[in-house]
């Protein structure tokens, strides 16, 4: 049986993997750290991206305070791999969900939740109350910002809302939460920053209000890799939640540049030789997402196009070397977070040697 270990070469990997350049991750660790940490604000890293619970631990060495997850299942299978200080960014609805997460927060008292419903604070408020935990589930009050994904509208219905909540016996207000996701990959990063500025003053007006109406509002959580360096410039924002940075991605570099590096590739092997100039290697949308555009390969002289499933294509220009059966190449996704969620194992590499080797924890968790 296949069985890659610690201490192997890069080079002996099967194909399609996922690869980590440790000094390169490393490296972006760091220069989140140390643009942000000086500022004081709470870095909260969204694990939505790296769906691991050894990599939230890196991240807390290196300063993070606790992480954020998406779904509840995400976060039932990092507290259980033994990280459970964690945000759900997403709203909990349905009675099936309010279910999991009373047993979820039996076990695990550090987790946080967000709400933009009466509907949904009353739902699992009733079922804290009958499943007999006296001690208050903390809640942040989800505000859209501007991306009208999710989230109350800020001003009468955020104070309403929050005054819903303060009369539910089981839910306890620390916050507010407003992520700005429409912002994160524009181009034009004046114009980046004007506009996260704009919703950082909606986000902070609205918790000044509520802590105006009495609420004690202690966390104020926004931001990801593409605003986080101009939230933590507004007062009154206590909290960022950056989760690309860590690997990146060919979106990411294209809107911010190439501050941090693209530390992770996807190890790919010639299979088909189709034409003078093209051939098809074995990653195919199974492997790399499509969403924000085509993957590239690392040596930009090849360009990349999707075959179906299980293959995609490489074409390039004459004059420039040939690739042929059975070469390897390195492709970079142009979406890091669904892109992880095609993969079981990350291979963590320096020096062209395996050093560690980390489950994709959370993979498939979209409940």
């Amino acid at each position: 049986m296949y069985n890659p270990r610690v201490g192997d070469k890069v080079s002996d990997l099967d194909t399609p993997s996922m690869i980590v350049d440790l000094d390169l991750m490393e490296a972006n660790i760091k220069k989140l750290m140390d643009k942000l940490l000086p500022t004081g604000i709470n870095i909260r890293p969204h694990l939505k991206t790296t769906k691991s619970a050894i990599l939230a631990k890196k991240l807390a060495a290196a300063g993070a305070k606790g992480g954020c997850v998406a779904k509840l299942s995400e976060a039932e299978v990092i507290a259980e791999a033994g990280f459970d200080d964690l945000l759900i960014t997403c709203e909990i609805i349905g009675p099936v969900k309010v279910k999991r997460l009373v047993a979820l927060y039996q076990k695990h008292r550090k987790i946080r939740i967000v709400i933009d419903s009466a509907v949904g604070a009353t739902a699992i408020n009733d079922a804290l109350a009958a499943s007999g935990i006296e001690e208050p589930i903390s809640v942040l009050v989800d505000l859209d910002v501007g991306l009208h994904r999710t989230g109350v509208a800020p001003g009468e219905p955020a104070l309403a809302l929050a005054q819903h909540i303060g009369g539910l016996k089981h839910l306890k207000i620390i916050g507010v939460q407003g992520y700005e996701g429409h912002l994160q990959h524009l181009h034009d990063r004046a114009d980046r920053e004007q506009q996260c500025l704009a919703s950082m003053k909606t986000l902070t007006a609205t918790a000044d209000a509520l802590r105006h109406a009495g609420f004690d509002i202690q966390v104020v959580t926004t931001g990801g890799t593409g605003t986080a360096e101009f939230c933590v410039t507004v007062p009154g924002v206590t909290e960022v939640q950056p989760g690309s940075f860590i690997f990146m991605d060919t979106d990411y570099r294209n809107a911010v540049g190439r501050f941090y590096s693209n530390s992770l590739t996807i190890r790919s092997t010639v299979v088909s030789r189709q034409g003078p100039r093209a051939v098809t290697i074995d990653s195919g949308l199974k492997t790399l997402t499509t969403d924000s555009g085509l993957a590239e390969c690392k040596d930009a002289r090849y360009a990349y196009g999707v075959l179906g499933d299980e293959q995609g294509s490489l074409v390039w220009e004459e004059g420039t070397p040939d690739l042929d059966v059975g070469d390897v190449v390195e492709m970079i996704p142009s979406h890091i977070d669904p892109t992880i969620n095609l993969h079981d194992f990350y291979y963590a590499y320096r020096n062209g040697v395996i050093e560690e080797i980390w489950p994709v924890d959370s993979r498939g968790k979209v409940q």
